[in-house]
């Protein structure tokens, strides 16, 4: 019954048990190359995990006109189209006296690269000295497995969460977060979520916000002959993203910085992620396109920020004399994302810790993120208590991705535990 003292050794044998099960489903998944639009064969395969467990299994669609409106809402990338979150429900079928729980992940994954840098191709995965190698391993499938293990453990047990748990995976957090957002406007809140991203076990207690713009530069062709009656797209281009880099240099100076990354050495990043331009190797060219991220700080307000990038390129194009005759616009497309900041005096943080200390014999770090993360939306619009705790992982967005499995086991355990305490369980 709820509030029944829990064995924790029992707890902790339930999880270790499943060890070569949660290995084998975190390589199955990693196996699905769930990128950016086809993400749809990965869910399936989440969601027959979440039906073996018992859970009701819920489909949560993408609607562009419902959530346009939202705060938290990021210009799409691209259509939804056949591209949903899969929600598993826990309702404790005994007392619900106990307090509810989001355990959320993300199914997609960014582009792998040049698969020949690969050591192992990067949709198959290789375990070698306690990693698994692969697109996704870290960033994060191993996240979604481990709290699929800690039900599962509880499962095996006879026990369960004495209060409404729901294990959210959702679509679209690389490059907008409206999949979370659409699971908030579906009604899905609880007293507390937590996010397994591979922050090596540190406890996260802020991130930053982030934009993304996409930059066009016009210029005028020219035959090469005479470079000097054209003005070069793509060099015009560069140096406004030099510029625009500067003012994010600026942001980070000691004096703007926000407490909680006093002590980062660099806590905002500015990317120059993708670019396109011209259309022959003998032609000055007339246009160039180039896709670019900014972080800020929590506090800021997405408008300042837009209009501080605006003023930036406006200002560039005004006084540099190699601007000359270049003309740009920045358009608003992928995050749109507010940083945010948690509590760590919160109860579910301090309970987080405790379970964490005991699991692995000290303390958690304390993580300020330089990245965003889905916490945002229940922390800043959901009116839910939200961190990102989850297992170490190596090379992230780069090349031979990989995760600790022992990591990822520990993270099960320790949600698990986190579960009996702050759910209470029923027998």
């Amino acid at each position: 019954m709820s509030g029944t003292p829990i064995d924790a050794e029992r707890v902790r044998d339930a999880v270790a048990a499943l060890e070569d099960v949660a290995v084998e489903r975190l390589a199955t998944l990693v196996r699905r190359d769930s990128r950016l639009g086809r993400e749809a064969e990965a869910q399936a395969l989440v969601a027959t995990w979440f039906d073996t467990l018992g859970l009701g299994v819920e489909h949560v669609k993408i609607d562009v006109d419902a959530l346009r409106g939202r705060p938290g809402f990021s210009p799409p990338v691209m259509d939804y189209d056949g591209r949903e979150n899969v929600v598993g429900v826990h309702r404790p079928a005994g007392p619900a006296d106990g307090r509810s729980l989001i355990l959320n992940g993300h199914v997609d994954v960014v582009p792998p690269g040049p698969a020949d840098l690969w050591t192992h191709p990067p949709f198959e995965p290789t375990v070698r000295d306690g990693r698994m190698y692969g697109r996704g391993a870290g960033d994060m499938k191993a996240g979604i497995v481990a709290y699929t293990t800690a039900f599962e453990a509880l499962r095996t047990l006879g026990l369960e969460p004495a209060a409404p748990v729901y294990l959210q995976s959702v679509v679209e957090e690389e490059c907008t977060g409206n999949g979370a957002l659409a699971c908030l406007a579906a009604g899905y809140t609880a007293d507390a979520a937590i996010i397994p991203e591979p922050f090596a076990q540190d406890l996260m207690i802020a991130q930053v916000g982030v934009m993304w713009a996409r930059l066009t530069v016009s210029g005028r062709p020219a035959h090469v002959l005479d470079t000097a009656a054209g003005v070069n797209a793509i060099d015009a281009a560069y140096r406004l993203c030099g510029h625009l880099r500067e003012r994010v240099e600026r942001w980070n100076e000691p004096a703007l910085r926000h407490p909680a990354w006093r002590d980062h050495p660099h806590p905002l990043n500015f990317n120059l992620g993708r670019i396109e331009g011209g259309d022959w190797t003998s032609t000055v060219p007339p246009r160039a396109t180039v896709d670019v991220r900014v972080g800020f700080f929590p506090g800021t307000a997405l408008p300042d920020v837009r209009a501080d990038l605006e003023r930036t390129v406006a200002e560039a194009l005004a006084r540099d004399p190699q601007l000359a005759g270049a003309h740009a616009e920045l358009t608003w497309r992928g995050f749109q994302a507010e940083g945010a900041e948690m509590d760590p005096a919160h109860p579910m943080m301090t309970l987080l810790a405790d379970v964490h200390e005991r699991v692995c014999g000290a303390a958690p770090g304390h993580l300020a993120s330089t990245a965003t993360t889905d916490a945002r939306f229940f922390q800043l619009y959901g009116s839910t208590p939200a961190t990102c705790y989850g297992p170490e992982a190596d090379a992230i967005h780069g090349i031979d991705e990989s995760v600790s499995l022992d990591g990822m086991m520990q993270v099960a355990t320790v949600l698990a535990l986190f579960m009996t305490e702050w759910c209470g369980v029923n027998d």
